[in-house]
């Protein structure tokens, strides 16, 4: 499976528990945040700013790997 910038983050975060702490990295509390239940990955970089290619390649090696 590949996580796609037009998943949801608590899709992600379901799936693979362990890339909270990829988020985390990126200063991302998304699990604990009331939007994080229907933001996209890509609307979450937005608004954080976050370049979404750099944040996907982290996201899907920590789900390779576990």
């Amino acid at each position: 499976m590949e996580i796609t910038k037009e998943m949801r983050i608590v899709d992600v975060l379901s799936i693979c528990p362990e890339t909270a702490e990829v988020f985390m990295g990126f200063g991302m509390q998304c699990f604990a945040c009331p939007m994080g239940e229907n933001e996209t990955i890509e609307e979450a970089c937005l608004v954080h700013n976050i370049d979404v290619d750099e944040l996907l390649q982290l996201l899907n090696e920590k789900i390779t790997k576990n």
